[in-house]
């Protein structure tokens, strides 16, 4: 059983990639605000399709990271009541969401956080580029990377971060790396 607690206001429809991969035994919970309440007809489609069990929760707004704490809580809930019989994902590009993944691997509880439902060709290819970028770097400087990633919605802002944290020839190298990686991201 896997359980998918998606920020829908961090990844919109695209979060939903792979949704035709679950199976019966899987659960999508969609976390939702007013500022992000909106499906396409074809992700409405896919959701209808689907054979996992799909729940909403429409957030209640007002404070910085409410939908994150809403989550987060939601998730102790859940680890309550599936321990380690379950598989947990938080889908969202939120890097911040590392420290809860952290905290319950600490505790024998595996969760991942992902950009989209299909997990396994997300790990996949984080793991290719985290591969590649160990050949030029450090593993301090490769989780850095990651992170810009993670937190830069336009490939102009990564851009901008990397040339702050590495000089320009590593820069240049760094983007080389991770340029087919990105592709998603606004110009």
């Amino acid at each position: 059983m896997s359980l998918f607690l998606v920020d829908y206001e961090n990844v919109s429809a695209s979060g939903l990639a792979g949704l035709e991969k679950l199976t019966e035994a899987d659960t999508v919970y969609i976390f939702y605000t007013e500022n992000a309440d909106r499906l396409t007809f074809d992700a409405h489609q896919r959701l209808l399709e689907s054979r996992a069990q799909v729940r909403y929760y429409k957030v209640e707004t007002g404070t910085k990271n409410a939908l994150d704490f809403q989550l987060v809580s939601f998730l102790g809930y859940m680890v309550h009541e599936h321990g380690q019989n379950a598989l947990y994902h938080i889908i969202s590009k939120d890097s911040g969401f590392d420290s809860v993944c952290h905290f319950w691997e600490k505790q024998n509880i595996k969760v991942l956080r992902v950009s989209n439902l299909d997990v396994e060709k997300t790990c996949r290819q984080d793991q290719e580029l985290t591969n590649k970028l160990k050949e030029l770097l450090e593993e301090k400087d490769v989780q850095v990377v990651m992170g810009m990633i993670d937190k830069y919605k336009t490939k102009q802002g990564l851009n901008n971060a990397l040339m702050k944290q590495f000089d320009n020839k590593k820069t240049s190298e760094i983007y080389r790396v991770i340029k087919p990686y990105i592709a998603n991201k606004k110009a």
